[in-house]
């Protein structure tokens, strides 16, 4: 039977680290916390990995792309490396092998998600990039990638900021990269995920720690 989590796109999801289950994979020193999957080691998914120091991951193939976010330490394949900040979109069709440092590393990864004619590869050093002034006051915005209506961006949240309700068409998909996240549904810390589905509504802020998310909207 293929593996199932968190597969109705209907449902809200929120995942907080207290909620954390890691999973060994196939490799040694490699683990995943699973956030959604259909399929089992070859699927459509959206993981947390970590890496050991000095691991490494097999050859592959990226059948249906590869996006990730490195959150922790420093991602590193035959291409290059990846330090914390990086953004990386791998097409259909490419493929790497990871070999991590002494550093490790941990990394928000989508599996097998990439529409066949968004070719375009991306690596961006976040922590370099200008930021862009957001709807309102408080709000900072690095757009990270777009392909019809699916957005990726980063956006930085100054303490007490409070921004209006909005619909979320297409849904939405948010990771707390720092601080802590707030809407009239909860409180979600670093690293915590959430998934909202197509026209979900919700009225977003945050309180004196502030935030920064990444965000995915238009793709669910």
């Amino acid at each position: 039977m293929t593996l199932r989590v968190n597969h109705d796109f209907t449902q809200r999801v929120v995942i907080r680290p207290n909620d954390y289950q890691w999973v060994p994979s196939p490799i040694l020193g490699v683990e995943r916390m699973m956030l959604d999957r259909i399929g089992d080691e070859v699927a459509r998914a959206t993981s947390i990995v970590k890496y050991a120091p000095n691991s490494q991951f097999s050859a592959h193939q990226h059948t249906g792309g590869e996006e990730f976010l490195v959150l922790e330490g420093v991602f590193a394949d035959e291409h290059g490396s990846y330090p914390k900040g990086s953004y990386v979109r791998n097409p259909i069709g490419t493929a790497h092998t990871p070999q991590i440092g002494s550093e490790g590393a941990t990394i928000l990864v989508k599996l097998h998600q990439f529409d066949p004619a968004d070719t375009q590869p991306v690596t961006l050093h976040t922590e370099s990039q200008l930021w862009h002034p957001g709807l309102i006051d408080g709000l900072e915005v690095m757009p990270l990638h777009e392909f019809q209506t699916e957005r990726v961006a980063l956006v930085k949240w100054a303490p007490h900021t409070q921004f209006s309700a909005h619909t979320h068409w297409g849904g939405e998909e948010i990771f707390v990269v720092e601080g802590t996240f707030y809407d009239e549904h909860g409180s979600y810390p670093k690293g915590t995920w959430l998934r909202s589905p197509d026209q979900s509504q919700h009225c977003p802020f945050t309180k004196e720690d502030g935030a920064l998310i990444y965000v995915k909207t238009g793709h669910l």
